[in-house]
């Protein structure tokens, strides 16, 4: 099963829905070689916490230590678009939780690479939306570089593939479902991040906000968040206690 997968992934682009029609009606198919690393939900190395999902991934190409993926993460997610107070938040909560847990993330602008950033000492997975040989953003060459060597990148989608617009809230599954808790440092009312989230919840992973100042535009995700039963992170002490 681990070659039909592969030769579907490679004929639909990593498609999920693709892939999951050619496999429901046995699509004929043909062994392809393909010298880059990957594993599929037939291997062992396959992590248990994406079968929880409603559409886990049939396949996942990785660079780096894919090892990472069966040791307890947390999740710290935010706008692209952070201020001061969310990059500083930011790795600050990076910086407690790293010694303990894998940071995960989604490798974009702002609070993504700002987690992977403060990570890098420890342990960190960046999970994109595109070919693991397309570095996007650019901005986050040198990072992209550092992590497929020491960590660990994954993508659903093989080489060669864009960054198309429906490929970013498709992979937010996959960030909240490898990590036990996810953290949300900025965000708001609407982004990417909320749909992360969402994810969460649909799979009983608990979500956590750091507050913002009334009326904050940067924070007001978080805010209503908060106000809508998401827990919230006061001191120190609440962070550690998500371990």
């Amino acid at each position: 099963m681990r070659e039909q997968i592969l030769s579907y992934a490679l004929k639909y682009q990593g498609e999920w829905n693709q892939i999951t029609s050619a496999l429901a009606r046995q699509e004929p198919w043909e062994a392809v070689p393909y010298p880059k690393n990957y594993i599929t939900i037939a291997d062992s190395q396959y992590p248990d916490s994406l079968r929880r999902l409603r559409y886990a991934p049939w396949i996942l190409f990785y660079e780096g230590n894919i090892d990472l993926l069966q040791r307890k993460a947390v999740a710290i997610i935010g706008t692209r678009k952070c201020n001061a107070y969310g990059a500083a938040m930011g790795r600050h909560v990076c910086r407690l939780l790293k010694p303990h847990a894998i940071i995960v993330s989604g490798l974009a602008k702002g609070v993504d690479a700002i987690a992977h950033q403060e990570a890098l000492d420890c342990h960190t997975v960046g999970v994109i939306g595109c070919g693991l040989n397309v570095c996007y953003p650019k901005e986050n060459a040198n990072l992209y570089q550092v992590m497929r060597k020491q960590q660990l990148i994954i993508s659903e989608y093989p080489e060669d593939v864009k960054p198309l617009a429906h490929h970013f809230p498709w992979r937010n599954r996959l960030i909240a479902a490898l990590s036990s808790a996810v953290i949300v440092i900025q965000a708001q009312m609407r982004s990417g991040t909320m749909l992360t989230v969402n994810e969460a919840l649909e799979i009983n992973v608990p979500v956590y906000c750091i507050p913002h100042l009334f009326q904050d535009p940067y924070g007001s995700g978080c805010n209503l968040l908060i106000a809508q039963g998401a827990n919230i992170l006061v001191d120190e002490q609440d962070i550690l206690a998500i371990l």
